[in-house]
C-alpha cells in the first residue's frame, strides 16, 4: 500500500537545500526460535566489524529451491523476499516499516539481512516490483552492506530510489533501469515481469524461472480496467504464465478481508473533478506523497478546470518533481505555483495538494491545521479531502486533525462519504481472477498481517486449492521445492527488527528501546550527589530532579523523603576507604528505585549522578 513518507531524519529540510541523513540502525532482540542470529543485522560493512558466534545457513540439500520472506508476512510493510537456488540468490524488494506506539523515537524499521552474511556474492540481484516506500525504502541501508548487487527496477522506481539515495551518506548504488519487456538472466535463474496495476506507475509482477519452476510474486496489484495513466493489466501475460505452468504463486493480502472488486482510478479521478469544480472556495487535498497516479488526476483536473495546483510537503514535490521529468504528469508549467502564492488568486481558482493525511505532526497538513504553516491557514470556506485510507495505528491521529479541521470550519471530505479514494490492492473477487488466470500449484499470501494472509488462504479455498497447497508463512519461515514438489518447513532465519533512528550511525540494544518506553510511561528521577574523593562521605545535600514522573512543588514531602532515604544508602560505614562510584550508583538506582515504587507504585528511570570532590 501507498506508505506515509517516512519523516526526514532532522526535520524540513533547510530553505534551498535537501536535508543529508545522518541515521542510527539499531536492531531489536525479538524472541526467535534456535536459529535466532545475534549477530549485527545492518549498519557499518559488516567486514570491519568483529564478528560473534552465529548460526550457519547452509545452501539448499541438493536442487531443492528456497523461498524465504525477511518482511512483509507478520506486518503491513518491510516487504523484502529472497529466491534462493545452489548458490544464486535473488531479491525481490527490499521496504520499510514504520514504527509501532509502543517504538518511541523509532523512524522505521527494515529487513534483517543476517542470513545474508558471508553469502553476498551469491546475491545476483535486487528486483523491484514498485517505488513505494515500503517495496524501497530500505535499500540505501542494507544494499551497501550486501555486496551492493544491482538493483534492476522500472523508470519510476529507479528515479525514486536515486533520488532518495541523494538524502544518505552511502556507496553509490548500482541501479539498472528495466523495461516491463525485458528479460534478465541472474545467475541460474531467468526473471522477467507483467504489467500490473497500483496507484504509481510502473508497477509490475515479477516472474522468476528457475531450474526447479516457476515462481510469480505479484508487488502491490490490483486489477484496474480504467487506470489513471497506465494501461490495463497485462492478461495476455498473466493467462500465458498460468498456461505454460507456475509452481509457485506469492499474492498480495493488503486487501484480501474486503468483498468485491476493487473501485477503478476512473471513478476516483471523476469525482474528484466534480468536487473541485464545484467548491466554493479553496480546495486542499491531503494524500500521501506517493500516490501518483492520485496527484496526477488533481494536477490534470484542475488545469482542465482553470485553477492553480500548489503543491506542499517535500517528498510529495520530489516525486512531482521526478513524475513531470518522465512526463508522467503533464501540465503547463503556468499551472503549478508556490504555496505562499496562493494568496494572489482568488479562492476558487486555487487547489493545493499537500501531505499529511495520515495526521503526521509534522506533515503539511497537520501544521496547516495548526497554524503552524508559514503562508496557509484553514478558512471556512475551505474544502478539505482526505484522499487516502487509514493506515492501521494512524486513526487517533487522523481523527484530532479532522477535529481540528471542523473546529476550523471547513468542509471535510473522506473516503466514507464520497468516492475519493480507492486502494492499490486487491480484494476478493480480484484475487479470485488471478487464481484462475494463473493457476498455480501453491499459493503463498504475503503482504499483509497474519489474519490478512488467513483471509488470502480463504480465498484461495473457495477456488478448490487445499491446505496442502497453500503456505501460510511467518517472517524468516523457509519454503523449499524440489522435483515440482513443495514443502513449508519448521525452519526460520533471523527475521528480528532492525531499526533506524535519526541520530548517527551505529548498533544499540533494545536496552535503548525499552529505556524510551520506561520514560514515556513513569519518568525519570534523576539523583545528584557529592562524595568526598578520599572517604566517601556524603557532602551537602542531594538533589532530586523529577522529569515526567512528578510535579515537584506539589510532592515536597516525597522528595524530602526521597532525601532523607539517600543520606541513609550514603552512611559511610568505612570513613577508611576511598568512594566507589560505581558501586555507589548502582547502590542508588537500586534502592531509590524500591523506595519511590513503594511509595508511589510506579517505576521511574533511576539516574544517578555522582561527583567526586
Amino acid at each position: 500500500m501507498p506508505p506515509q513518507q517516512p519523516r526526514k531524519p532532522q526535520g524540513h529540510p533547510p530553505r534551498g537545500g535537501k536535508p543529508k541523513f545522518r541515521g542510527r540502525i539499531f536492531r531489536s532482540h525479538k524472541p526467535q526460535d534456535s536459529h535466532h542470529n545475534p549477530a549485527r543485522a545492518t549498519g557499518a560493512p559488516v567486514t570491519n566489524q568483529p564478528q560473534p558466534q552465529v548460526q550457519t545457513f547452509h545452501s539448499p540439500q541438493g536442487d531443492a529451491l528456497r523461498v524465504i520472506v525477511l518482511g512483509g508476512c507478520e506486518e503491513v510493510g518491510r516487504n523484502c523476499t529472497l529466491v534462493e537456488y545452489k548458490n544464486d540468490i535473488v531479491i525481490i524488494d527490499m521496504g520499510l516499516q514504520f514504527p509501532d506506539e509502543d517504538m518511541p523515537g523509532v523512524d522505521y524499521i527494515i529487513p534483517n539481512m543476517s542470513y545474508l552474511r558471508g553469502k553476498e556474492k551469491n546475491i545476483r540481484g535486487v528486483v523491484i516490483t514498485h517505488g513505494h516506500y515500503d517495496h524501497i525504502g530500505a535499500i540505501p541501508h542494507t544494499v551497501p552492506n550486501i555486496g551492493n548487487p544491482p538493483i534492476y527496477a522500472l523508470p519510476m522506481a529507479a528515479a525514486i530510489i536515486k533520488r532518495r539515495q541523494e538524502d544518505f551518506h552511502t556507496h553509490q548504488l548500482n541501479v539498472k533501469v528495466t523495461k516491463v519487456d525485458d528479460v534478465l538472466k541472474l545467475g541460474s535463474f531467468t526473471v522477467s515481469f507483467f504489467h500490473i496495476n497500483h496507484n504509481i506507475p510502473d508497477s509490475v509482477g515479477i516472474v522468476v524461472d528457475s531450474p526447479v519452476g516457476r515462481v510469480c510474486h505479484t508487488g502491490d496489484w490490483k486489477f484496474d480496467f480504467n487506470p489513471s495513466g497506465a494501461d490495463s493489466p497485462d492478461f495476455q501475460r498473466i493467462a500465458s504464465l498460468g498456461k505454460e505452468g507456475v509452481l509457485c504463486l506469492m499474492g498480495d493480502s493488503t486487501n484480501s478481508n474486503h468483498p468485491g472488486h476493487q473501485v477503478s482510478e476512473k471513478v476516483i479521478g471523476d469525482e474528484l473533478e466534480q468536487i473541485i469544480e464545484k467548491a466554493p472556495g479553496r480546495v486542499i487535498i491531503g494524500t500521501f506523497a506517493s500516490l501518483l497516479s492520485r496527484v496526477k488526476q488533481v494536477i490534470e483536473s484542475s488545469e482542465r478546470l482553470g485553477k492553480k495546483v500548489a503543491i506542499e510537503g517535500y517528498s510529495m514535490r520530489t516525486n512531482v518533481e521526478i513524475a513531470k521529468q518522465m512526463s508522467y504528469i503533464k501540465c503547463n508549467q503556468s499551472t503549478l505555483i508556490k504555496p505562499e502564492q496562493m494568496d494572489a488568486y482568488e479562492d476558487n481558482k486555487v487547489v493545493l495538494i499537500c501531505t499529511g493525511a495520515q495526521g503526521e505532526k509534522n506533515a503539511a497538513l497537520n501544521r496547516i491545521a495548526n497554524n503552524e504553516h508559514r503562508s496557509i491557514r484553514v478558512q471556512e470556506t475551505d474544502t478539505i479531502i482526505f484522499s487516502s485510507s487509514v493506515i492501521p495505528g494512524n486513526e487517533g491521529s487522523v481523527q484530532r486533525l479532522t477535529d481540528t479541521l471542523y473546529r476550523k470550519g471547513a468542509n471535510v471530505i473522506n473516503f466514507k462519504m464520497m468516492d475519493v479514494h480507492a486502494g492499490g490492492h486487491a480484494k476478493k473477487e480480484d484475487i479470485k481472477l488471478m487464481l484462475a488466470l494463473v493457476k498455480p500449484k501453491y499459493y503463498i499470501p504475503i503482504e499483509g498481517n497474519h489474519f490478512l494472509l488467513r483471509e488470502n488462504a480463504k480465498v484461495a479455498y473457495s477456488m478448490g486449492m487445499d491446505k496442502e497447497h497453500v503456505f501460510v508463512v511467518d517472517n524468516g519461515q523457509i519454503v523449499e521445492f524440489n522435483k515440482g514438489h513443495g514443502i513449508q518447513t519448521n525452519d526460520k532465519v533471523p527475521t528480528d527488527y532492525v531499526f533506524v533512528d535519526g541520530l548517527g550511525v551505529g548498533d544499540v540494544s533494545q536496552v535503548v528501546l525499552r529505556d524510551r518506553q520506561v520514560l514515556a510511561e513513569d519518568g525519570m528521577v534523576v539523583v545528584v550527589v557529592q562524595l568526598e574523593r578520599r572517604t566517601g562521605k556524603l557532602v551537602g545535600s542531594p538533589d532530586i530532579i523529577s522529569r515526567g514522573f512528578i510535579f515537584m512543588k506539589d510532592q515536597q514531602e516525597l522528595i524530602r523523603a526521597t532525601r532523607e532515604e539517600v543520606r541513609k544508602i550514603l552512611v559511610d560505614s568505612d570513613p577508611k576507604s576511598g568512594s566507589d562510584p560505581k558501586y555507589t550508583r548502582d547502590k542508588i538506582r537500586d534502592e531509590i528505585g524500591k523506595f519511590l515504587f513503594k511509595k508511589t507504585e510506579r517505576r521511574p528511570m533511576i539516574l544517578p549522578v555522582v561527583i567526586e570532590v
